[in-house]
């Protein structure tokens, strides 16, 4: 079976840096794939290559069997992290300018349901919320009824809850058959989000998978966590602790034991909490960094 997006071994050489080095992976249609990295790790080259904004150095892309072209660039949508709107027009002015730009459009009275714009129409696009905006930046990027969507750190700067709402935005897209392609720095938004993912470090992608897999490949473990307060600082535990916000953290692989030797050393539990390998775990594990370094 075809893939609609496949890249092949791209390289891409600045003067004093391999920015993407020899990256592959292929995509299915009605997918949402991550492309994950600390800054520096190539992720927004490789995008902006896959993109058509920058050319690589060497290799190849192919959309839907054949090298990238005008059909691509024709069935595309992009969501990009920073765009400016026209003053002085409204949402609903805005969309129609754009929309005049494509010979194929979607329905725009779909497009306002689906992305929730029909309150703030006829809105000025400078009195608009960053949540408001965001949906607006959406409908725009799917104004052509792309068949593949770009979304670049498309919930940075928004509340929780405009970041729900815009995540539910999202599997409604990929519910129609829309394939996605997200970069963020957010964690919870990519294991919630992605079918898939594939971290980048130097140039290189180092994992790829789904998250699921990926965390049950690299930890067999659950992390304990407990009020620094409840340790006696003379409290000596057969274990690797850290300590972040005033909490002692540190893994086990046998939780039953572990909790018993509390027990036995007159430990507190009555505010222990027991979590599940993250994201992020994975992500330090494999990069050394945290993921906004």
């Amino acid at each position: 079976m075809t893939a609609l997006l496949e890249v092949q071994n791209l390289i891409k050489h600045y003067p004093t840096v391999k920015a993407v080095d020899d990256v592959s992976f292929r995509l299915d249609a009605g997918r949402c794939f991550g492309l994950l990295g600390p800054n520096g790790a190539g992720k927004t080259t490789t995008i902006e290559i896959l993109e058509g904004i920058k050319d690589s150095d060497s290799g190849q892309i192919l959309y839907k069997g054949q090298p990238v072209g005008k059909r691509f660039q024709t069935e595309a949508g992009i969501m990009f992290q920073s765009t400016a709107l026209q003053d002085y027009i409204s949402v609903y002015e805005t969309l129609i300018m754009f929309s005049k730009l494509y010979r194929k459009n979607a329905d725009i009275d779909e497009l306002i349901k689906r992305c929730n714009l029909q309150d703030y129409l006829q809105q000025d696009n400078r009195k608009l919320s960053g949540g408001q905006r965001q949906r607006l930046l959406l409908a725009i990027a799917l104004v052509n009824d792309p068949d593949i969507l770009f979304l670049d750190e498309p919930t940075t700067g928004l509340d929780p809850q405009s970041r729900r709402n815009f995540w539910d935005l999202i599997e409604t897209i990929k519910s129609a058959g829309k394939t996605v392609i997200l970069t963020t720095h957010y964690m919870d938004e990519a294991y919630t989000l992605c079918d898939e993912i594939a971290i980048m470090d130097h140039g290189k992608i180092i994992a790829h998978d789904s998250p699921e897999n990926l965390l049950a490949e690299h930890f067999d473990d659950v992390i304990i966590q407990l009020p620094s307060d409840d340790l006696p600082d003379t409290i000596m535990l057969p274990f690797k602790t850290s300590e972040h916000n005033n909490m002692t953290e540190f893994t086990t692989n046998n939780v039953n034991d572990t909790i018993q030797l509390l027990i036995e050393k007159n430990i507190s539990l009555a505010n222990l909490n027991i979590r599940s390998r993250n994201l992020d775990d994975l992500f330090l594990e494999l990069t050394g960094k945290e993921l906004r370094t």
